[in-house]
Formats: C-alpha cells, sequence, structure tokens
C-alpha cells in the first residue's frame, strides 16, 4: 500500500486551504497594532528604528507533560524539558483519580510523592510550568473509568460525596492557578468502575458541583476521536446531543473537547481518511459544534508514522501541518494539544517496574507501534516536531524590524500575544513590553 494516498483530500482541496484555511488564520489570529513613540516629556520621536519581537502567542499549543522527570536518565529528562518548553505554550497535567489517590488517604499531589510511571506529581508540573511560562491544564477532575478501585463496590451516594470531596481539594489548591478545567472525559466509553457511571445525572452533577468549587474557571467537556470528527455531523450525533441536553439542564460547559487519536491500522487509516483527513469534513464538525459554544480544543493528538522510515515520517509531519492549519483556522478553536512527545512511552494498564522496563522503547506493543511521538526513542527530533516548531515559531510568529514616521508611529498587523519592542534611537536601545489581544483597541503611545 502506498501511504502517500492519505494525502489525497489535503493534497485535492488545495483551493479551500487558499480561500478558507489561510485567509481565516488571517482574519482570526492576527490584529492590527498601532504604536506611538514618545520621549520623556511627551515630545514626538520619529528618527528611531523599532524591533517587533513575538515573545508568546495567545493561542495555546500543547502536549501532555506525562514523561516529566519519568526518563532513564539525567540526559533524556533534561531534552524532554527542553524540547517541551521551545515548542509549546500549554501542558496537560495528569489529575487521573486512581493515581493521584491510589488508595485512601493516599495523596499524590506534592512534588517528592512516590513515583508512578506516566504520572509526574502535579505539584512537580506546575512548579515546571511556572519556571519556563507555560500554561497548565487540567486532565481530568471526573473521569469515571481513571476512578480509585477502592470506591468500586462504594454506592452512588458515598462516590459523590468522595467525589466532591476530591473537586472541593482540587479547587483549593488550584483553582487560581489552572484557568482550564477539563470536568468528564471519555463518557461514550462502556466501560466503567462505580455505579455512578450508570446514573442519568453523571454529567450534569459533575459540571455543576465542578462549578460551584471552580465558579471563574472554565470547564471543559471531552470526548473520544470518532465521537466528535466520525459521526454524521448533525445535532442528532451522541456527543452533540448529550453536551446540548446537559445545557438545557444548565450544566457550565464552557468549551467542547475532541480528541484526535488515529489509533487504526493503515488500512483502516486510509479508509477513514475520507472524513478524518478532508479538510472540509473537519470544518463541517467544528461548524457543528460552535453552534454550542464558541470555545473549542482538540485535546489529545496523535497522528501515526507506523515506522521511522523516512517516507513514514514524512508523511507523519505532512499531515501534522495539514491538520494544524485547519484545526488553528477555525475562529472557535482555542487550544491545540498532541499527545505523547516521545515515541516509546505509551500508557501501560498495569505500571509495575517489569511492565514498564518490558514496553519502554518496545515499539511492538501498545500504542508504540503507532510510532506518534515528535521525539523518536533516542530523543532525536522527527519531522513532525520540526514542521510544527516551523508553524508555531516561525510560520504564525511576527518578528518585524520597522521605521517610525513622521508622526512617531508604526503600523503593523502580528499574531496575538505578547510583543517586546526594542527602539533604536540616539546610540541607544530600549525595550518596551506590550501585547496584541483579539478585540481590544490596540493603539499604544510608548514612552521612552
Amino acid at each position: 500500500m502506498d501511504r502517500r494516498q492519505v494525502l489525497k483530500y489535503f493534497e485535492e482541496n488545495k483551493d479551500f486551504f487558499e480561500n478558507t484555511i489561510y485567509p481565516n488564520i488571517e482574519k482570526y489570529r492576527k490584529g492590527n497594532m498601532s504604536l506611538r513613540i514618545t520621549d520623556e516629556n511627551g515630545n514626538v520621536v520619529s528618527d528611531a528604528k523599532i524591533r517587533i519581537k513575538q515573545k508568546s502567542h495567545n493561542f495555546r499549543f500543547g502536549a501532555n507533560i506525562f514523561m516529566l522527570d519519568e526518563l532513564e536518565t539525567e540526559e533524556k529528562n533534561d531534552l524532554y524539558k527542553e524540547y517541551f518548553k521551545n515548542t509549546f505554550n500549554m501542558a496537560t497535567l495528569p489529575f487521573y483519580w486512581d493515581t493521584c489517590e491510589p488508595e485512601k488517604g493516599l495523596k499524590r499531589y506534592d512534588k517528592d510523592s512516590v513515583k508512578w510511571y506516566r504520572r509526574p506529581p502535579i505539584d512537580l508540573c506546575m512548579e515546571f510550568c511556572k519556571e519556563n511560562g507555560i500554561e497548565p491544564r487540567e486532565h481530568a477532575l471526573a473521569y469515571e473509568h481513571h476512578f480509585p478501585k477502592w470506591l468500586a463496590d462504594a454506592s452512588v451516594d458515598v462516590v459523590k460525596k468522595e467525589l466532591e470531596a476530591r473537586i472541593k481539594e482540587m479547587a483549593k489548591r488550584y483553582a487560581d492557578k489552572i484557568n482550564t478545567i477539563e470536568v468528564t472525559n471519555e463518557m461514550l466509553w462502556n466501560h466503567r468502575v462505580t455505579e455512578f457511571y450508570d446514573e442519568n445525572d453523571y454529567i450534569e452533577w459533575c459540571f455543576k458541583t465542578v462549578e460551584k468549587y471552580f465558579p471563574n474557571n472554565h470547564l471543559v467537556i471531552n470526548e473520544y476521536t470518532e465521537a466528535f470528527w466520525g459521526e454524521n455531523c448533525r445535532a442528532t450525533d451522541r456527543y452533540y446531543a448529550y453536551i446540548e441536553a446537559n445545557m438545557l439542564k444548565g450544566a457550565k460547559i464552557d468549551a467542547i473537547g475532541a480528541q484526535y487519536h488515529i489509533f487504526e491500522s493503515r488500512e483502516n487509516e486510509l479508509k477513514k481518511s475520507d472524513y478524518l483527513y478532508n479538510p472540509i469534513c473537519l470544518y463541517d464538525h467544528m461548524n457543528l459544534y460552535s453552534s454550542l459554544t464558541d470555545r473549542l480544543q482538540v485535546t489529545e493528538i496523535t497522528i501515526p508514522a507506523y515506522s521511522s522510515e523516512k517516507e513514514d515520517e514524512e508523511i507523519q509531519a505532512k499531515l501534522l501541518e495539514y491538520l494544524y492549519s485547519v484545526w488553528f483556522s477555525h475562529p472557535a478553536m482555542e487550544q491545540i494539544i498532541y499527545w505523547n512527545l516521545i515515541d516509546g512511552y505509551a500508557f501501560v494498564d498495569d505500571p509495575t517496574p517489569e511492565t514498564i522496563r518490558r514496553t519502554q522503547g518496545n515499539m511492538t506493543i501498545g500504542e508504540n507501534v503507532y510510532y506518534g511521538g515528535l521525539l523518536r526513542f533516542d530523543m532525536s527530533p522527527k519531522p513532525a516536531l520540526i514542521a510544527l516548531q516551523n508553524l508555531i515559531n516561525k510560520k504564525w510568529h511576527t518578528d518585524l524590524d520597522l521605521t517610525l514616521n513622521d508622526e512617531g508611529r508604526v503600523d503593523f498587523r502580528g499574531f496575538y500575544g505578547e510583543y517586546e519592542a526594542e527602539i533604536s534611537v540616539c546610540g541607544k536601545t530600549i525595550t518596551k513590553k506590550f501585547k496584541l489581544s483579539k478585540g481590544e483597541n490596540n493603539s499604544l503611545n510608548l514612552n521612552i
């Protein structure tokens, strides 16, 4: 099979990119800015040169941070941190209840907590994020499939009581530090730990309870790949229908999350490319769900390479470039989160030392078979990582050298985010910070 066939829907819809995707990026991700430079006496400075440097994006590009300080060597751990902070401004943190509290009362939040594979302590992740200007993202507060086993035989009332206590504790620790709170995840997966999963009020109860303790945070619902991208693109689709129903019951669902894991064989990937790799189809689904809220998130992404062969890795990179462009261009999209940064460290159900030893770097086991990371197991960057960094740090990034006009002003158009202006005049350079924000009057007077 020629895997290049999976690119056909992107390549056959170049007009859609030229007429919709690229113009929408220009329209929705950038804004006009006017800067006027004056001296300490308020006089116009017109003989200065100015360099505009974007320092950060308002849009959130992220990945999970599940392997923070979890790798076999310090060299690998250091490289992981470098690649992460040089690529992303958001990190998904592992709030799985079964590993945050594996035994009742045994909490794993402090940075020196006992180690657990792919589940670094929350406070360790928070520290890394704070040090590197990365926004933390909570995943997932009421994810029933990862409720602790010590609750398995509990009554619904007991589960609600324990879950509310957990939500209250999480709010006390993190409500003022984490804005995005992912409340429920994968409710269409027919597997449960407790009887509460079967209750009709599960989603409504979870969102209303979380809202009580996180009143100022953005609450997110999340679902698996096919539920968002693979159904009929109608209001009767299961995910759409249950979101709408719970909104009508008063659930505060601020943002809608959609996974995008291509955990398929090569043959099935090609079969499903008519909708998963069709930019028009992807846009139709985003349009549908944006009728419920103007905030969408692609929460978990795995784009397979299937091998370390040069062509396979290049196709993975090309798919990533196309997909990120489609998602970034939609006005309702606000976050795009890749999943595993490195090949060879897949999720395992039994995180014992023997299982970990057997699976790490073994590309024939579990999710490793998809080669879906952005780094190879040896930490070398794949073309997919380079493509993503080129998009975020170059193509979708604003750096300009400008000259003030006679009125001491420069006008430019740039991507929304935080900036520095380096103003050179009379043999000295002065640096000023400013923001270019959507929906605001982006006209500033910088006094030097």
